[in-house]
């Protein structure tokens, strides 16, 4: 049995929903099996804001008793009303464990759903009836056993008007697979396919935004078998990958500074043995078909392939779908979406020159990740179970993951994210957007040489002005004093790596210079961030081609070189934090950015 406590300033209010499912199978060689389904009571649910009452069909007539014979399927419906003019979350569910050969699933076409600790689904209504969830329960053989399976309904209103308990929460939360909440809650603005494999998500806006590690994700795709889900960073997080290796290499990081390194807790939320697909789809009789599987690669971390992305357009005649951002971005097989042709894709012939494009990482769900909030929109994506932290106050920066955003600096230059924890005991953190004065990006030479210090043309600037008028001491008091910033060169047909370290073995450091504030190397942690596909500006990075041309990131999100003395361009101030900064509210998002403060 299930409690569920709403706790208001006034009173305690305790909701007990269940219904008791008892599988009676008999023993021997009995030819059938029995459920019981019993309603508990009409009206089990009683608010101070009104009454949800809920009521049990079988058969299209309501009943308490619901009879199965072995090697048969039944429905069975759950309906429930809001009577008041509120609006209300329902979540239908069940739990225990099912023996073998008894299923219980939602009705989806002919059969059962596979079998689940908990099956649901949100639905939300407002001073109507009939909100309800049709469910398959079946007996699949004759064994002989018995289960008890509780089922019931989990209820939040909305929080207007509401006192909350001291832990902050209304009601106590139901977690679900990830695939089932996203499955079922779709929206308007978009739709699945099933190729046989993968059911895809298609559309321009679908409700398929989930957040973890510090980055907001979409839904790509949920394996029909292994029931894991696909995710595709909604935006860019690194530009790099001279060719296919060079991006697997990035992607599947594991030093500090690395991409899969900083992922929260990857082995539990994550298949690390993933299969990735380098061959482009097959176009045949009008169609884009699965490739065959000849060029695959196993790793934790991949990119979506040619393939994933078509069927992200499918049916969509003439829009672009939720993939298309504005911006030029990598697949596999040293393939690229472009801008400018959503729903097509380039292949790149030489790919290794300076020019590239920013990475957008994808990975596989385990199944049993669940969903514990959100409601799959931007405002509101969908939190995962084990990285939903609250009440941070008082934890370390340092302890926290790439992408969280942070509250620092002032005026409309206000919000930053972490990159990474290079330097051991502190934070790296940079601007989320190229720096603005008065709503306008601010551009500059880079220098008289292609050299970074804290006194060339922009050094001088980010450790002088950006201080003083734009960080003030407040802030800067946060900021470690020296930093190393790693000035190695990548130019034609070389590694990311060699931006930071000598060599691909990462055996010593390339050349350095000390300052306050400095900038993002090329293929850095969010050195080809943006969040969104308009009004962006070209910005520098850290990182010289060669002795005469340094790396920037275009508004487009690909990357080249140019002089560092005879053209302007945007830059992301960076820095890190000491290591005793600490958080005092907010949960990291980019709406609820963490605000810092320095402890003893």
């Amino acid at each position: 049995m299930k409690r569920l406590l709403l706790e208001t300033s006034f009173s305690k209010i305790y909701m007990i929903v269940m219904i008791i499912v008892t599988l009676l199978i008999l023993g021997g060689y009995f030819s059938y099996a029995m459920f019981t389904v019993t309603k508990e009571k009409s009206n089990a649910i009683s608010i101070v804001t009104g009454n949800l009452d809920y009521k049990l069909e079988v058969d299209g007539e309501e009943s308490n008793e619901l009879v199965i014979e072995a090697n048969t399927t039944k429905e069975f419906t759950i309906t429930l009303s809001n009577t008041n003019n509120r609006s209300a979350r329902f979540n239908f569910y069940y739990e225990g464990e099912l023996p073998d050969g008894v299923e219980v699933g939602y009705k989806t076409g002919e059969g059962i759903n596979t079998p689940m600790e908990e099956v649901g689904s949100n639905l939300t209504a407002s001073g109507s009836a009939g909100s309800s969830n049709t469910y398959k329960i079946g007996v699949t053989n004759n064994s002989s056993s018995s289960v008890t399976i509780t089922l019931g309904v989990g209820v939040g209103l909305d929080y207007n008007d509401l006192s909350l308990p001291n832990n902050g929460h209304l009601f106590e939360k139901y977690s679900s697979p990830v695939k089932d909440i996203l499955l079922a809650n779709i929206g308007d603005d978009g739709s699945t396919y099933d190729d046989g494999v993968d059911t895809f998500i298609t559309g321009t806006n679908p409700n398929n935004y989930i957040w973890y590690s510090g980055k907001l994700w979409r839904a790509v795709s949920v394996n029909n078998d292994a029931k894991t889900t696909k995710l595709v960073t909604q935006w860019g997080i690194s530009v790099g990958g001279k060719d296919d290796a060079d991006k697997d290499m990035w992607l599947n990081d594991t030093t500090i500074d690395g991409f899969l390194y900083n992922l929260r807790d990857y082995e539990e939320f994550i298949v690390t043995d993933s299969v990735w697909d380098y061959d482009p789809s097959i176009y045949d009789n009008g169609d884009y078909l699965r490739p065959d599987g000849t060029n695959t690669k196993t790793q934790a971390v991949g990119l979506i392939n040619d393939y994933e992305y078509r069927m992200s357009h499918k049916d969509i005649t003439g829009n672009a779908s939720y993939l298309d951002i504005g911006l030029d971005w990598w697949i596999l097989g040293s393939r690229y979406v472009e801008y400018t042709a959503p729903g097509y894709t380039n292949s790149w012939l030489d790919p290794r020159f300076y020019y590239s494009f920013v990475m957008r990482p994808s990975i596989n769900l385990k199944s049993v990740v669940t969903v514990v909030d959100g409601d799959g929109t931007i405002d509101n994506p969908y939190r995962l179970n084990g990285d939903n932290d609250t009440n941070l106050s008082g934890t370390h920066l340092s302890s926290r993951y790439s992408g969280e955003y942070i509250r620092f600096g002032n005026n409309e230059n206000n919000l930053y994210r972490i990159v990474s924890h290079e330097n051991g005991s502190g934070t790296k953190i940079v601007s989320a957007e190229p720096l603005k004065s008065s709503g306008g990006f601010i551009t500059s030479a880079f220098g008289s040489n292609v050299a970074y210090s804290s006194t060339n043309t922009i050094g001088t600037f980010l450790n002088g002005e950006y201080l003083t008028n734009y960080v003030d001491s407040t802030y800067s008091n946060m900021i470690e004093e020296s930093s190393t910033w790693y000035l190695g060169d990548v130019g034609d047909f070389v590694s990311y790596k060699l931006a930071k370290y000598t060599d691909t073995s990462m055996s010593g450091y390339a050349t350095s210079t000390n300052a306050k504030v400095g900038l993002l190397r090329y293929g850095e942690l969010m050195a080809g961030q943006f969040d969104r596909g308009v009004n962006n500006t070209t910005y520098w990075t850290l990182t010289p081609s060669d002795s005469a041309y340094v790396l920037y990131v275009d508004k487009f999100g690909r990357s080249n070189s140019t002089f560092p003395s005879s053209n302007s361009a945007g830059f992301r101030p960076s820095l890190n934090l000491k290591s005793n900064v600490e958080i005092t509210s907010g949960t990291g998002t980019k709406s609820d950015p963490f605000i810092l403060t320095l402890g003893s």
